[in-house]
């Protein structure tokens, strides 16, 4: 099997909140030895990309800014493809609003304005919140405001246990409007496979992607024709695994297990 490309999740896979995952600076040394392309791939849409490739050379990991997507970069794409120039509302963080600010989105802090809601992650997500979203939607009849959500993720891990992460944002912002999101970005969207393709330039039967959740990570993976490498160092365990619709074509115990995967697979060839 040529591998050319690996695409990694950050969250769960190489970091456990701000620390790398034990193995993980290792791993992806010799990972970027036995591939030409490495692509960090994530659904937490808090960080620039720029954030991000600071944090992990902080940590000792080889990483630039043009080798991060985020949910938030995914989502910046699509709102530039589909609804340029279109004012958007946010109900999301002022880390994410500020994104999207910087990119250029026109914004508004009036829902009556909004041509698009943008629902995502909300550490401060409040009633008073879904009274907008649904002003937004209610004024001139609602039908031409979009509605798009940053990633589905209904759940992100942190020290004490799992926190509701942007899908229950975007759920409650659906619950109240009573429709369902146009679009949600990141993982496993066609959108974020499309966009990684065009980062990659590499056919997906060349490329692994490798993550710790089977809904996002390994269903991008199957989606994108990619060979999929779960590890269990994130929020999959034995009994998800054997339910899920998704089926890994590698389990491995961390990150740390890859390159001698990838080895494997070029001994293979």
């Amino acid at each position: 099997m040529d591998i050319r490309a690996a695409v990694v999740d950050l969250d769960g896979t190489v970091l456990s909140g701000d620390e790398l995952i034990p193995g993980a600076a290792e791993a992806l040394e010799r990972i970027r030895e036995s591939v030409e392309h490495v692509l960090f791939l994530t659904n937490n849409p808090t960080r620039p990309p720029e954030a991000y490739a600071e944090k992990l050379q902080d940590l000792g990991v080889l990483a630039r800014p043009e080798e991060v997507i985020t949910s938030c970069v995914a989502t910046i794409d699509y709102l530039d493809a589909e609804h340029a120039g279109e004012t958007v509302f946010p109900v999301a963080e002022e880390s994410i609003v500020s994104q999207l600010r910087d990119a250029g989105v026109p914004l508004t802090d009036d829902a009556t304005e909004a041509d698009v809601v943008v629902a995502g992650y909300d550490r401060e997500f409040h009633y008073h919140d879904m009274i907008a979203a649904l002003r937004a939607f209610e004024h001139d009849g609602g039908e031409d405001v979009a509605f798009v959500g940053t990633d589905p993720d209904r759940t992100v891990p942190a020290p004490n246990g799992p926190v509701p992460g942007s899908g229950a944002i975007i759920r409650a912002v659906a619950g109240v409007a009573d429709r369902e999101p146009d679009a949600i970005l990141g993982k496993p969207s066609q959108e974020t496979v499309d966009l990684a393709a065009e980062r990659l330039g590499v056919p997906a039967e060349e490329c692994v992607l490798v993550g710790d959740r089977l809904d996002t990570d390994v269903a991008m993976g199957e989606k994108a024709g990619m060979t999929t490498i779960l590890v269990r160092t994130g929020v999959t365990d034995e009994r998800e695994l054997a339910e899920s619709e998704f089926t890994p074509n590698h389990v491995v115990d961390d990150l740390a297990a890859v390159p001698d995967l990838l080895d494997e697979f070029a001994r293979n060839e």
